[in-house]
């Protein structure tokens, strides 16, 4: 199974501008990208990184990423909108008509409390459309197999791809996952990366100064001056 991880490479994360500057957001942006690409390459598979602009995994990275996920990764750089620039790498038919039959997983690049158990949920299934549905109605991620499926990512998108699926009769199963259906675009979410993220991205929230904090009963995150 191919799977590709689109990333944004300018000015990501704009949500997260009320408590990040925009050098911070992008250097957590990468932190994420580097969880979710030591998971997939943990669960056995090849990330190819859909970037909006060419990025160095070494040299445009404040972090040290794995030798095996360097080697296991590969760039492709595609500017065009998301919709457009997934469909261009979903399953399809060759000239002859015939279906290209491997699948391809699409895998967002801020899940940052992926692990390989959670992906191979998500890679294991055999319908010829798998979504693991985001909150609010997004697609965190999703696995096709079938040709005739193509993404798209306006508005509640895992119930348009839902519908997309059915027009064309597929198979579809919907991977129930905490850690896939969280991503990290909001203030609030970084409670989640702080409680049950395991590496970079944690990691690069504490050298901002962030931690735990409970307030009213509930567990919210704050930020030190220093």
């Amino acid at each position: 199974m191919r799977v590709v991880v689109p990333f944004a490479v300018e000015s990501p994360k704009t949500r997260l501008s009320p408590v990040l500057a925009e050098r911070e957001r992008r250097s957590l942006a990468r932190a994420m990208l580097a969880d979710v690409l030591g998971a997939i390459v943990a669960a056995g598979h090849e990330p190819t990184v859909l970037a909006t602009a060419p990025i160095d995994l070494e040299d445009d990275f404040d972090l040290a990423l794995s030798d095996d996920v360097l080697a296991a990764t590969t760039i492709a750089v595609d500017d065009r909108p998301l919709t457009e620039a997934v469909n261009a790498r979903l399953p399809a038919e060759d000239a002859d008509g015939d279906s290209v039959p491997e699948a391809v997983a699409v895998v967002m690049a801020d899940l940052a409390l992926t692990t390989p158990d959670a992906l191979e949920r998500l890679f294991a299934g055999d319908a010829d459309v798998a979504i693991a549905p985001g909150r609010g109605g997004g697609t965190n991620a999703l696995a096709v197999r079938h040709p005739d499926f193509r993404v798209d990512y306006h508005g509640a998108s895992y119930l348009d791809h839902r519908e997309i699926a059915a027009d064309s009769g597929l198979a579809v199963e919907a991977v129930d996952s905490f850690r896939l259906a969280t991503d990290i675009d909001e203030p609030n979410d970084l409670v989640e990366v702080l409680i049950h993220g395991t590496e970079h991205a944690p990691a690069r929230l504490r050298s901002f100064g962030f931690e735990l904090e409970e307030q009213d009963g509930r567990v919210t995150v704050a930020r030190s001056d220093g």
